[in-house]
């Protein structure tokens, strides 16, 4: 059988060393046997990796064995930096346990299955578990090497192997709402598949937009898309039919949650912290919005660039605005990458009746969403200057990153509304408290579907009602795909607000420690220590930070 594991792992970068050539310590050494320990999994014939009661069983068993060798690991003489660097290892293990314990996607979850994907995550690595091989389009040249073509062909043969052995895997699965909403990532990945075959699909990375061009594309390919997308619509039938038989819970329950986000995530928070500061921040970004629309009522509303041209020439000066501002303020040094990243990712004209809950804010003004797309500076400092540590060098894996990154790049949204991104365009205040609600209710939800307090229809409903100005809706693409993922993935749906904390916590801090010393705080420095630490929890950048 087959239920492969998708950990997140970026590949190596070619312009580094393979690990093997490098002097390594014992830490680095268990990291390095430790990645391998966990993609070192029995093939299955025709697709990924085995994932059958056994397969599991035997990694569940090896796990004590890997505790006990990093516990062995002599740590005289040890920078904090190092100490967090086991502490991150040992977040891995935990959650390698709880994948495999309680988790287990591969038995529990359709969308587990869902392997093609046309787009860049945003993210260090893929959101939430997906079956292996993942096959990143967007990752191509296009139009296609005589070699990439064979790759991507191969790749997309392992898609009915895939989708077959999922049926045996997830016989016994009764999470309900993962069924109901399973149907969903595999209709996304049909269409997916169909844009590619006729070679009208767009793919988004790091480098902007850009056509995956079938010219020249061979027989074997197109063969191959076409096989992928018959075995992808028959599976989504499969799931709408078998949806309706599982009746079960799908959350994980709030000691099972307690556990994940103090072991894996290295969070301070448990469920019932996040419940409560969660539901603070909708309160303070709701009051918020109404005090800033009293401020800003004598001004007139902005109005929407209907015409896109227009709009597209207003948003290249935004993003030129931003940019500019970020250097200026000391946040973000000023990089060649770094601009390149964000004028690639400039908003696009989106049609009325085509607006999203993100679409509509970026309609009035795209700054709010581009201040939160700080992610793919993120990611242009992984691919331009890599941590030179080979330990925090990958994302970790599990999602393990999601409070630094996402939760890093909502908080960009306020720090720049009120370092004075906005004294000159006061509307746009409103928009970032409108993001902050919209983000503070969908996490609310996300908590209380993990309670099986809630079913995705009660959480898509609550995060639209919540939501200023009716720009969600419960019926959307969008929210089904942000409710479902939070499901799938515990804590990701809070670690956008989570996150935010942890970085204000971070600065608060460092003003302290700058007042205690009687020196000036430095933002610039302060920014620079931050992001130096590298993609791991805000609570080992804490750490860090203390002994500066």
């Amino acid at each position: 059988m087959l239920a492969a594991l998708a950990l997140m792992v970026p590949a190596a970068s070619p312009a580094h060393p393979p690990a093997a050539s490098m002097a390594r310590s014992p830490l680095e050494q268990l990291f390095a046997e430790w990645r391998s320990f966990v993609h070192a999994l029995p093939a299955a014939t025709g697709a990924g990796p085995d994932y059958g009661t056994d397969a599991t069983a035997r990694k569940l068993a090896d796990l004590p064995q890997w505790r006990a060798r990093l516990q062995r690991i002599d740590r005289t003489g040890w920078s904090q930096q190092t100490i967090d660097d086991a502490r991150l290892i040992e977040a891995e293990i935990n959650g390698y346990d709880f994948f495999l314990r309680v988790l287990k996607p591969w038995a529990r979850d359709p969308s587990f299955y869902a392997t093609v994907f046309a787009d860049q995550s945003d993210v260090p690595a893929h959101e939430g578990p997906s079956a292996e091989p993942n096959i990143d389009l967007w990752s191509f040249a296009w139009p296609l090497a005589p070699a990439d073509d064979r790759r991507l062909t191969a790749l997309l043969r392992t898609v009915p192997g895939t989708l077959n052995a999922a049926r045996v895997n997830l016989a016994g699965s009764q999470a309900a709402d993962l069924w109901r909403y399973g149907g969903r990532n595999f209709r996304e990945q049909s269409e997916t598949l169909a844009s590619l075959a006729d070679g009208t699909l767009t793919l988004r990375s790091l480098d902007g937009r850009r056509p995956a061009t079938m010219t020249g594309a061979s027989t074997a390919l197109r063969q191959a898309i076409a096989e992928a997308r018959t075995a992808t619509d028959a599976f989504t039938a499969w799931v709408a039919a078998e949806a309706p038989k599982r009746r079960g819970p799908s959350g994980i329950g709030k000691a099972q949650y307690d556990w994940y986000t103090k072991n894996v995530l290295l969070s301070p928070y448990d469920w019932a912290a996040q419940e409560l500061l969660l539901q603070r921040e909708l309160d303070r970004s709701l009051a918020s919005l109404r005090l800033e629309e009293a401020r800003n009522r004598s001004l007139p509303p902005i109005v929407p660039i209907d015409d896109p041209v227009a709009y597209a020439r207003m948003a290249r000066v935004r993003t030129d605005r931003f940019n500019d501002f970020l250097v200026a303020t000391g946040i973000i040094p000023d990089r060649p990458y770094f601009r390149a990243a964000l004028e690639a990712q400039t908003s696009s004209y989106v049609r009325p009746a085509e607006r999203n809950f993100f679409s509509h804010g970026a309609a009035l003004d795209p700054l709010p969403l581009l201040s939160h797309s700080t992610h793919w500076i993120e990611l242009a400092r992984l691919k331009h200057e890599p941590h030179p540590d080979p330990i925090r060098r990958p994302a970790p894996l599990f999602n393990i990153f999601a409070d630094r990154s996402e939760g890093f790049a909502t908080a960009m949204e306020e720090i720049v509304m009120q370092a004075g991104l906005y004294d000159d365009l006061p509307h746009g205040r409103e928009l970032v408290w409108i993001m902050l609600a919209n983000r503070a209710a969908r996490g609310l939800a996300s908590l209380r579907v993990q309670a099986n307090e809630w079913d995705l229809d009660t959480a898509g409903r609550f995060h639209a009602e919540w939501t200023p100005r009716g720009w969600s809706n419960p019926a959307s693409r969008l929210v089904g795909f942000e409710q479902l993922l939070y499901l799938r993935q515990p804590g990701y749906g809070t670690s956008y607000i989570l996150g935010k904390l942890q970085l204000d916590h971070l600065l608060a801090a460092r003003s302290h420690a700058a007042d205690q010393r009687r020196q000036p705080f430095s933002i610039s420095a302060t920014f620079a220590d931050i992001l130096a630490a590298g993609i791991v929890p805000p609570a080992l950048i804490e750490n860090e930070l203390k002994e500066q």
